[in-house]
């Protein structure tokens, strides 16, 4: 049995995950209240909260699971794409334990994590193939998953993420930070009928998207009210989650007609909208198809999905090197390159 102890620091959690065939141990702390006053991450802030966080997470994680760092027999961590200062923060930390204990180092690209994150489900794993929809702060993407290491990018977003757009949106409207779960919250007070926002790119035949220019609506129709008070604001939250929901689905309905699969799965941050997840399961039954998506503690960034790719990859042939370019061949993204202790 292979056990692996993975660091996920890619941005504003910390977080420490045992995995062996079973997720023993999962320690997380966020910093949302860290940087809420300053509007968004402060990249020096998360890189400084992370060192001081990681050796108690450590504990709590070791503790959780019953082990001592002696019973590891590898250890992952996230090396891309995420902030630089808290990324080494991780890095230095997996390469000091790898290398004090004699132990493999596992780099894991921060994307394909999250894209494996639904495998965590205990009861209803998705079974290859699939499309994975990642729907994230920094990315919007359909990909087609044949195996584990093997993905072919079907589309992307052309500019801003989803998660981003959810975000600017939000700040449009007044809402504190994180914003993207309070334009959630907000909309679910918002009449549906009352504005109508653009669809972007829903009605070409591509599965690529765009965001950016949905967020300059919502400023439009902002400008054009009399008054922007509580409901309004609800009403205009609603369109736009409305639009950003509908383009979402309408796309993956096109890429599982395109690649002829019959599993759908959905990974990232704003993969715990709730109104995304009634949609996506609403298309699925009508369409005959099946939808997967991590439980709501998954969704945002956490060690235990980091873990689990790192515990793939003990298929891997004796002496092989864990490359991660080679674990995430698409052209859009540029990974960091992968560091052995």
């Amino acid at each position: 049995m292979t056990t692996v102890l993975a660091i996920e620091s890619s941005c504003d959690e910390t977080a420490v995950a045992v995995y062996d065939g079973q997720l023993r141990a999962h320690a997380l702390h966020s910093q949302t209240d860290l940087h809420a006053a300053y509007g968004g991450v402060v990249p020096e802030l998360a890189a400084r909260d992370h060192l001081a966080r990681m050796t108690g997470l450590l504990d709590d994680a070791c503790r959780q699971a019953g082990i001592a760092p002696a019973d590891l027999d590898a250890v992952a961590y996230t090396a891309g794409p995420g902030l630089a200062g808290a990324l080494l923060v991780g890095a230095a930390t997996a390469a000091g334990i790898a290398t004090a204990f004699g132990l493999p180092l596992l780099p894991v690209h921060h994307m394909e994590a999250h894209l494996l994150a639904p495998m965590l489900d205990p009861d209803d794993p998705p079974a290859f193939p699939f499309v994975a929809l990642l729907v994230s702060g920094g990315h919007t993407m359909l990909v087609d998953v044949t195996a584990p290491g093997r993905y072919a990018l079907l589309g992307e977003s052309l500019d801003d993420a989803v998660g981003e757009a959810f975000d600017k949106t939000a700040a449009l409207l007044g809402l504190p930070y994180p914003g993207g779960p309070h334009l959630a919250r907000l909309a679910e007070r918002g009449d549906p009928a009352r504005f109508r926002l653009p669809r972007p790119l829903l009605d070409r035949d591509d599965l690529d998207f765009s965001f950016s220019g949905l967020k300059t609506a919502v400023r439009v129709l902002c400008d054009k009210q009399e008054r922007l008070d509580d409901t309004t604001r609800a009403d205009v939250a609603r369109a736009f989650e409305e639009a950003c929901v509908d383009v979402l689905a309408g796309k993956c309905r096109r890429a599982l007609a395109h690649t002829g699969h019959e599993r759908l799965v959905v990974a990232g941050g704003v993969s715990a909208n709730r109104r995304l997840r009634e949609r996506l399961h609403a298309d699925a039954e009508a369409g005959g198809h099946r939808v997967h998506l991590p439980p709501p503690a998954f969704c945002t960034d956490n060690a235990a999905m980091v873990a689990y790719t790192g515990w793939l990859r003990r298929f891997d042939p004796p002496g092989a090197v864990a490359d991660v370019r080679a674990r995430w061949p698409l052209a859009s993204l540029t990974p960091p390159e992968a560091t052995h202790a």
